[in-house]
Parts: C-alpha cells; structure tokens; sequence
C-alpha cells in the first residue's frame, strides 16, 4: 500500500500568522520608540532657561515653537554647516515671549551650493 500525502494548507497558514505575529511583536517596540525619537521638543512648555540647557547639553536640537513652525538651533559655531554662521533667535518659551537661543543661517537666502 502507497502511504497517504495529505497537505494542510490551513495549519501552513496558521504558522505564517504566528510568525507574523512574533516579528511584528518584536518590531514593535522600535517602532514606538521611533515614533516617540520624532516628536519634537515644544518650546512653549519649557521655560526660557529649560529650553536653553537643552540647546546647550545636545549641542543642537531641532524645537517646536508653535503648532506648525519649528527650526534647528544650536549652541555654538561648531554645529553650522560650512557656508553658515550664527545668527540671534527669539523663541516664544513658557515664561518668556522671546528667549534669546542661536540658530545656523547661509549667507544669502538664494545662494544655490554647487
């Protein structure tokens, strides 16, 4: 007598979605704390010196201002980009309506690297 071959497609299925569902476990702690690494720090709910230390402790850091405007500032020279120096920036934090922090500017707002 020949032996039976019977396939089970379901049971096949089940392990794809079991191991779907382990990877996606595994991944989705990444995938928060990147999600969480996006969000950026709101000026408006710091004071003035809190939002200073930070600029000055990371060196440059990328902060909110308002609802949909943000920039870059930095704490030094260092962390410009060659062709851009320091300019003074207010910032509206939550003791003061202008907080005085740096940020990186180009010498001419049409100038095109080549």
């Amino acid at each position: 007598m020949r032996p039976i071959s019977v396939s089970f497609p379901a049971v096949a299925a089940g392990k794809c979605f079991a191991i779907a569902i382990a990877g996606s476990a595994l991944l989705l702690p990444t995938i928060l704390d990147a999600e969480a690494q996006s969000r950026r720090p709101l000026s408006t709910s710091m004071t003035c010196a809190q939002a200073q230390s930070m600029i000055n402790q990371r060196g440059a850091v990328v902060m909110s201002t308002g609802q949909y405007t943000f920039d870059r500032y930095v704490s030094n020279r260092n962390f410009c980009e060659r062709g851009e120096f320091l300019v003074r920036a207010n910032i509206p934090t939550k003791d003061k309506r202008r907080c005085t922090v740096q940020r990186c500017d180009s010498a001419s707002p049409f100038e095109f690297n080549r």
